[in-house]
């Protein structure tokens, strides 16, 4: 099966093959794929991070051997953890931003070279160390729009930031809030909920609707417009702005130990 890696700040996944079709998702840099079928213009493709498939425009794909995928996604990687960093594509000297979540390998002779197939990037700044805190990553999408199918600062969902923000944690979380709920233990009071555990909402059927990530005393990060701070109760959401609740608490989940 053809594979390949996104050499992209990230790449549409739409749910049909044009332009006008909705946004389902988003591949962010340095994440691979199958390419399951092909249509003029069009390729349908399947993310190896989360499982996830829609179409995506054919001109976006770097053609790569077999070779080349398994080297990229050998374990030594790196998830860039600060809300956006910066590369230089060499082949026209143009910068690019990575959203955090983007995964980048550097070559082992040159410790800020990222070569992907015949692609070189060059990093700019501060080398990745592995280190990071949740809640600083987290943060880093204030005031992104929200973005239905979003996973980048340039705009992202609710579920968009839960997923590329245990991403950097190590904690491979499905792309959907109806999916997020599944993983976790209860926790049983607000008040106990703590930085990093993930609240989620449902509508009048009972339906998964909204996940937010709670930073403890009573407040919780999560993308309603933009991606914003609001109260959260044994209720739901509250925003002062609007002085109103906007959604309900279905319940608490600890996906990661404190």
């Amino acid at each position: 099966m053809t594979q390949s890696i996104c050499t992209y700040g990230f790449i549409p996944v739409r749910t049909e093959p044009f332009e006008g079709a909705q946004l389902e998702t988003q591949i962010l840099f340095g994440e691979s794929f199958d390419i399951l079928e092909n249509r003029t213009g069009w390729c349908r493709i399947k993310c190896h991070f989360d499982g996830y498939e829609g179409w995506i425009d054919d001109k976006l794909i770097v053609k790569l051997d077999e070779r080349d995928v398994e080297l990229w996604n050998r374990p030594i990687g790196h998830v860039v953890t600060k809300a956006f960093v910066k590369v230089i594509r060499e082949s026209d000297s143009t910068p690019m931003l990575l959203s955090s979540g983007s995964r980048v390998v550097f070559n082992g002779e040159d410790r800020n070279v990222i070569r992907i197939g015949n692609e070189e990037f060059y990093w700019q700044g501060i080398l990745p160390d592995g280190r990071f805190d949740l809640e600083e990553v987290a943060r880093g999408y204030l005031n992104s729009p929200y973005l239905w199918g979003g996973r980048s600062f340039y705009g992202i969902d609710c579920s968009g930031v839960v997923q590329n923000v245990f991403k950097v944690a190590g904690v491979l979380l499905p792309r959907n809030a109806s999916q997020q709920i599944n993983y976790g233990q209860v926790v049983s009071f607000v008040e106990e909920a703590g930085i990093g555990d993930l609240a989620f909402f449902d509508n009048e059927e009972g339906e998964i609707i909204h996940v937010g990530i709670c930073l403890g005393h009573g407040s919780i990060l999560h993308s309603s417009g933009s991606v914003r701070i609001d109260v959260l109760d044994h209720q739901g959401i509250y925003n002062k702005e609007r002085q109103r609740y906007t959604h309900h608490l279905r319940v608490i989940k600890r996906v990661i130990d404190g």
